[in-house]
């Protein structure tokens, strides 16, 4: 049920941070992994890190903003692997500043990169996973589509609108056999968070405060989630936003 063998997932901004969390997951699973990135060498370091697992991964520059290189980041992936059966839209930047001291290229930034590429990419996945049969798609959102914050507008938004293009996806591709979902992360311990532990004033005791399970995530615990999300048995699952926060969002 859970069983990836044989199965081809490209992983966007999966060279680090809860993308490699999932991409570490879905490898174990039995998936050839496609790590699509801006930054090669920390694409190749990621490549290591799942070959040293056992892993066949392969990684593939790609400016996930730009129409033409997702395209060629899908044909590239179907040249060597000759499939595509999971997307996992990751890629994601942030800007923490209120909305006031927001520019315009600042806002637009944000944007294209954490909710222009999901579209982007499902748009370029969904003629091979159509013609394959079926297909995952798994769209990376955030807390911040649930809570707001004050220094977070630009990311929220575009976390919103990830959650919104998951559903709406959903339902046009449900005939076709691809389900698309949501995972919300809670405050997991990358490269992002730590610099807004940095950047905002008691975070982290805040976050500690706030979450049941009394810790950050793991880039790890995103392994689990990925699997389910990307396997047979998640095949009447769409439209599902799933959190793993360690119970953060049912805090009142």
């Amino acid at each position: 049920m859970f069983d990836l063998k044989g199965r081809v997932a490209i992983v966007t901004g999966g060279n680090g941070g809860i993308g490699l969390g999932m991409a570490r997951g879905l490898a174990a699973a039995g998936a050839r992994v496609v790590v699509a990135a801006r930054d090669a060498a920390k694409s190749r370091a990621a490549v290591q890190d799942l070959g040293a697992r056992g892993a066949e991964a392969h990684a593939v520059a790609t400016d996930v903003t730009d129409e033409g290189s997702v395209g060629a980041l899908i044909d590239a992936t179907l040249a060597r692997f000759g499939r595509l059966d999971v997307l996992v839209n990751n890629a994601g930047i942030n800007i923490r500043k209120p909305a006031h001291e927001l520019a315009l290229d600042e806002w637009r930034r944000v944007l294209d990169t954490n909710l222009t590429s999901a579209f982007l990419c499902s748009k370029a996945a969904y003629p091979a996973f159509k013609s394959a049969g079926g297909g995952k798609v798994v769209n990376i959102g955030s807390m911040m589509s649930i809570f707001g914050a004050s220094f977070a507008p630009v990311y929220s938004a575009s976390k919103g609108g990830i959650v919104q293009l998951t559903k709406s996806t959903a339902v046009a591709w449900a005939k076709d056999n691809i389900q698309v979902n949501a995972v919300l992360p809670g405050w997991i311990d990358t490269d992002l968070t730590q610099n807004a532990r940095r950047e905002v004033p008691g975070l982290n005791e805040n976050i500690l405060r706030r979450t049941p399970a009394g810790r950050w995530g793991v880039i790890d615990d995103m392994a689990g989630v990925a699997v389910f999300l990307a396997s047979p048995a998640s095949d009447f699952v769409t439209g599902a936003v799933i959190p793993v926060d360690g119970g953060y969002s049912i805090q009142g």
